[in-house]
């Protein structure tokens, strides 16, 4: 990638205007270069250039853009630490300090650099940091695929891993309390904070506790999450068995309604506490409820659906409505009969007597094109 440079000399014509500059901003710097070489010079610019952040001049740009091209071209063995410190620079630079000017800067350096540097690790988290702080986290490049991609390309460990996804996850969540309920960054989040906790291992799983716990609180907030079973098969859940927690999630996954609100009457606080609205709670749960019974029968009675879901006879029609809208339950109303008919619904949980029932779905659908199929043939005989 093209990196716009302060002036087109030499880099170490370049180092040397570059400490000129800072100098004439007010920096604690020698005008003249060091005897120890280009990446002594740089590591001083670095520790100076933070000046130029307070500065509108509009030389700063170029200026920050010559330190991001010297640091492009510098040996990679060399090249980690003075990015370390470059990086560091920009994120702890107070708020309102040209947000938008540290977050082209990262990307230049970022994009400029071999997809399969380690050090892209670095800036990558920079670039997460900054774009958080000043709610900029539609300008950098979250998608989970690409994510994992470079997790891989860039080698990283266990901890760094962890620390990628948490910080990702995070900054998404930020991000999404800073818009409304429709953000798209709230579907992103849970992806990431699920990819998180399943890469735990069972020998690890205990230090994702809190982690595990968050995951499931956001999964029980979010309105238009229905399909919880996944978040019991992930290890640090997993090691939240016992724990009213856990029994929460479980509840949601496959319970009925009455279990959730025998739950509450004897957990109040508890569910107080997790920061979750009762009234929520309730009309979630009413949804997980019904989903269930359309998968049992494809014909409901209103009666049924009062005595399950707690509701009054008025408050039916607009429930059934509501419950259409998620599009996990498909039905129309018999008014006439009193009664919902259900054309599909959505499993709340997809185990092995679903594949069952899949696998003899599809059975069935091969034995009966295999008839068509010979029934064509005895007519093209024919």
């Amino acid at each position: 990638m093209s990196v716009p440079a302060f002036i087109d000399v030499t880099e170490e014509d370049q180092a040397a205007e570059l400490r000129v500059y800072l100098k004439s901003k007010g920096a604690e710097i020698s005008e003249e270069n060091s005897e120890g070489g280009l990446h002594i010079d740089l590591a001083q610019i670095i520790e100076a250039c933070d000046v130029c952040l307070k500065d509108d001049d509009k030389d700063v740009e170029s200026a920050m853009n010559s330190v991001v091209s010297l640091l492009l071209i510098m040996e990679p063995e060399k090249q980690e630490a003075l990015i370390e410190s470059f990086c560091e620079k920009l994120v702890k630079s107070r708020e309102g300090e040209r947000p938008s000017l540290r977050l082209q800067l990262l990307s230049n350096l970022f994009h400029g650099m071999d997809k399969s540097t380690p050090a892209r690790y670095i800036v990558y988290c920079a670039l997460i940091k900054v774009a958080a702080s000043c709610g900029a986290m539609f300008y950098v490049p979250t998608d989970l695929d690409q994510v994992r991609k470079w997790i891989t390309d860039w080698d990283l460990n266990t901890d760094k891993k962890h620390i990628l996804l948490r910080l990702l996850y995070e900054a998404l969540v930020d991000c999404k309390k800073s818009h409304d309920e429709t953000d798209p960054f709230s579907d992103d989040a849970a992806k990431v904070m699920v990819e998180l906790l399943g890469s735990y291992t069972d020998d690890n799983a205990s230090q994702a506790r809190l982690d595990a716990h968050k995951c499931i609180v956001r999964a029980l907030k979010d309105p238009k999450a229905f399909l919880l079973d996944h978040l019991l098969a992930l290890k640090p859940v997993k090691f939240l068995e016992g724990e009213l927690i856990h029994d929460l999630l479980t509840i949601f996954v496959s319970a009925k309604l009455c279990s959730y609100v025998k739950f509450y009457q004897n957990n109040k606080d508890f569910v107080a506490s997790l920061g979750l609205s009762h009234e929520q709670n309730l009309e979630k749960m009413r949804i997980l409820t019904f989903m269930g019974m359309a998968v049992e029968t494809k014909e409901i009675s209103f009666d049924t659906i009062q005595q399950e879901l707690q509701i009054g006879d008025n408050d039916v029609e607009a429930f059934v409505i509501d419950a259409v809208k998620t599009k996990m339950v498909y039905c129309k109303i018999d008014q006439t009969q009193k009664k919902v008919i259900v054309s599909h619904s959505t499993h709340r949980t997809f185990g092995k007597q679903q594949w069952q029932q899949l696998y003899d779905i599809l059975n069935t659908w091969k034995g009966n094109l295999n008839k068509v199929k010979n029934s064509l043939h005895s007519i093209s005989d024919a």
